[in-house]
């Protein structure tokens, strides 16, 4: 399609309404009636002949369709924004920084947080490298890179900052838990059980169905139905589309467990304490350039508020 005729306002409505999973919402985010949102969409949804979003009664839930239309969305919009930024704000001399980070990680956790600092740090350009192996760490006059990692440490030849310890739960979508008879772990043998191929760090193994079923008290005769992704993003899209149920790392679901798309079929019962952690890691060696110090201060401020709120 013709860069001419794409309907670009439609669009952002689009992408607002997915990510917050609600017309009010995204409405509140750029400032106009929640009617506007609902014509936009249904305009963008004539113009592609295609249904975009399921409307209930009590709200809307994007389709499949829906929700791999507004990742290229996204990703479309951040990169315009991007290099707008870079033209009118900022200068040549600005600080550059790499953020390598898992790629879960980086999409559920970070990337919603991170415009809070882009906000009020108009001089450090940032980069991010979805990446689920160890990037070294690096100090640089003008320039740094750090990494993010979920593990289990020693990491060799680097110095690491704790963000938050990690808990493992089985979590579903609202419709699933209405259907299917979920009242106890043993039922879980029942359902599809979502998993994902993790990259572990130092051949460390990642907590399991199996590890999960055990600490439940759950006999297991025969191996319960799985499908397996390589992406936990994928994983969850289909938790909340109803097809099954996964094994969530806590910091990774919390956003969609606070907004309702996903649920506890167990609520705070039966949770499995992971051996893995979120990390921080940094150079052994060398003096902490100031860009990056109020980086890491912000950072370890957005831990601690999100450490507080899981209580």
């Amino acid at each position: 399609m013709r860069i001419e005729r794409l309907p670009l306002n439609a669009l952002r409505a689009f992408a607002e309404a997915v990510r917050e999973n609600s017309f009010k919402a995204a409405a509140s985010r750029l400032g106009v009636t929640p009617g506007a949102v609902s014509r936009q969409v249904k305009q963008l949804e004539g113009h592609l002949g295609v249904a975009l979003f399921e409307r209930h009664a009590n709200g809307v839930r994007a389709t499949e369709a829906g929700r791999g239309l507004a990742e290229d969305v996204q990703a479309g919009l951040l990169r315009i924004a991007s290099g707008v930024q870079n033209v009118t704000e900022r200068s040549e001399d600005a600080f550059r920084l790499l953020l390598s980070a898992p790629p879960s990680f980086l999409q559920l956790w970070l990337l919603p947080r991170l415009p809070g600092f882009e906000a009020q740090e108009r001089q450090i350009e940032i980069s991010l490298d979805a990446e689920a192996r160890l990037t070294p760490p690096l100090w640089m006059p003008n320039r740094a890179r750090l990494s993010l990692r979920y593990g289990q440490g020693p990491w060799p030849g680097v110095t690491s900052q704790r963000l938050f310890e990690d808990t493992l739960f089985p979590v579903c979508s609202p419709t699933l838990l209405t259907q299917e008879h979920i009242h106890e772990p043993a039922d879980l043998l029942a359902q599809t059980l979502l998993t994902v191929d993790w990259c572990s760090q130092a051949g460390h193994p990642i907590p399991s169905w199996q590890d999960w079923l055990k600490n439940a008290g759950v006999a297991i005769n025969k191996i319960p139905h799985q499908r397996q992704y390589s992406l936990y993003s994928l994983a969850l899209d289909q938790a909340m589309a109803g097809q099954g149920v996964v094994l969530a790392s806590y910091p990774l679901v919390a956003d969609r467990l606070a907004s309702g798309v996903l649920v506890r079929p167990f609520a705070e019962q039966y949770p499995l304490a992971s051996p893995f952690a979120y990390e921080l890691i940094l150079p052994s060696e060398g003096v902490t350039p100031p860009a990056v110090a109020r980086f890491i201060e912000w950072l370890e401020q957005e831990a601690a508020r999100f450490r507080g709120a899981a209580r």
